[in-house]
């Protein structure tokens, strides 16, 4: 498989993923265009997108897929569920290919097959996604929540993983989000930090992991350089971490 990510923070989500047989858009938060022009970037055309995956309804994972439904005729997966949370509050439009499926079974695009875990994050239907080939699993591992039970045991099986590594605790405590919102973050239903991050990675992965690629990183409460050396210094140097920028494609990787 070979993987990058398009957009990856608050603003937009976004992750490529493609095999000898597919090619997936999991999440579509940030516009067509720029969905367009940073696929191009890495030598893509988003017109052999075949299938955009949703994996929640929070308008920075969701909120183009009716663009690119309409604009580039890709058919958008989401769960009944996440549709109608979208429908309340986004303005997603008309999709004309909308399928909508039950998270229980897989997905199954040419060669990649897409299986699903619900996540306790604070959205109707949220999910975090483990893609294969029947060899390799990459896993997608953002807004998750928590460090919830049976997720150690999903990341020891991982080959490769895009994961959540949201705030550092000592900036959100000391910056400038208001209380409730500082508390949602930290909380059982928000998002998991550097430490976190790094301390899952470290207790539940073997020799298999060949690279982690941090994401969903806050513009407010963290660093691209933060997450980097905070994971290092929790799980050390031996394997390659990336940092998925938040305005530009990321490094493009492959899970061999």
């Amino acid at each position: 498989m070979r993987c990058f990510s398009v957009s990856s923070g608050s603003n937009g989500n976004c992750i490529y993923v493609e095999s000898d047989h597919a090619r997936l858009l999991l999440d579509a938060g940030i516009s067509g265009k720029q969905t367009a022009d940073r696929l191009a970037v890495r030598g893509r055309d988003i017109r052999r997108i075949d299938a955009v995956v949703i994996s929640h309804d929070h308008s920075d994972h969701v909120r183009s897929a009716g663009i690119l439904a309409r604009k580039f005729g890709l058919p958008v997966y989401m769960t009944a569920r996440t549709y109608k949370a979208a429908q309340s509050y986004s303005s997603l439009g008309t999709i004309a290919d909308l399928r909508l499926f039950d998270p229980s079974g897989p997905l199954v695009f040419g060669d990649l097959s897409i299986q699903c875990m619900p996540t306790p994050h604070d959205a109707a239907e949220p999910l975090a996604f483990v893609v294969t080939d029947g060899r390799c699993r990459l896993g997608m591992l953002t807004d998750l929540g928590n460090l919830f039970e049976g997720l150690g045991d999903l990341m020891a099986g991982l080959d490769a993983a895009f994961l959540e590594s949201n705030y550092d605790p000592d900036m959100l405590r000391d910056g400038p989000y208001p209380a409730f919102l500082k508390a949602r973050i930290a909380g059982e239903h928000g998002h998991i930090s550097n430490i976190e991050a790094g301390e899952l990675v470290a207790a539940r992965t073997g020799a298999k992991l060949q690279w982690v690629a941090l994401s969903h990183l806050s513009e407010t409460n963290n660093t691209p350089d933060l997450a980097y050396r905070t994971h290092c210094c929790i799980v050390g140097s031996h394997r390659p971490v990336h940092v998925c920028p938040r305005y530009a494609a990321g490094t493009e990787l492959r899970v061999e």
